[in-house]
């Protein structure tokens, strides 16, 4: 029998790594004099999330020339990998326990904005990797979040989903794959549409029947 899906969003969802993101960047930013000693706070990290790697730096860099830029962000993400592998991040509560019991009755994927290897790297330090079916980024396929979405359905068959994001880049990015959103209301974000929401990830163990029923299939 086919099983209904449900595609994650990362940052702000299932987590938060701002502090292990900020320490990363300024372990890369200290490398280079003409940043002028710039550092980012575990707050400035968060109001980053959700955007891709190319928004997040050339806000952050926008003095630098673009290769130099360019260098730096991919300095970044693998110096992220780095502190995310050492240091993890920290699970909304009850996530592993949430992802256990909807994993039993749904598929769970992923769809991200961040950079290849940072799923991966939230997947080894906390050992959740084989919750998920399948995940996608934007780092790696060069593609906007709206696409991978679609990617993740054609590529796995996926009749009946519903997406769950924390920004209004995540909603947006369901217009755009056609396919319905939930609001993780305790994330980073803010959501300009009136939409079903969850205010803590094992909220959704009680409304996920709910609110598959109220999808057309």
């Amino acid at each position: 029998m086919e099983r209904n899906a449900i595609i994650f969003d990362v940052d702000g969802t299932l987590w938060d790594s701002c502090q292990s993101v900020a320490n990363a960047w300024n372990i890369v930013f200290d490398r280079y004099k003409e940043l002028n000693g710039k550092t980012v706070t575990a707050e400035q990290a968060k109001s980053f999330m959700g955007k891709t790697s190319e928004e997040i730096f050339s806000t952050l860099l926008p003095d630098l020339e673009e290769q130099k830029m360019l260098s730096i962000m991919i300095e970044c993400g693998k110096e992220e990998e780095v502190e995310i592998a050492k240091n993890g991040g920290k699970l909304f509560k009850n996530l592993e326990k949430t992802l256990q019991a909807l994993s039993q009755k749904y598929d769970l994927y992923i769809v991200s904005n961040c950079q290849a290897g940072y799923i991966e790297a939230f997947f080894e330090y906390h050992k959740l990797g084989h919750y998920f079916k399948d995940y996608e980024n934007s780092g790696r396929t060069g593609k906007p979040k709206g696409e991978n979405i679609k990617l993740i359905i054609q590529r796995n068959h996926i009749s009946k989903c519903f997406y769950v994001g924390d920004t209004q880049g995540d909603y947006n990015a369901t217009k755009i794959a056609h396919i319905p959103f939930v609001y993780a209301k305790y994330g980073f974000g803010t959501i300009d549409a009136e939409v079903p929401f969850i205010e803590s990830i094992e909220e959704l163990t009680q409304k996920a029947d709910s609110l598959f029923e109220n999808i057309n299939a």
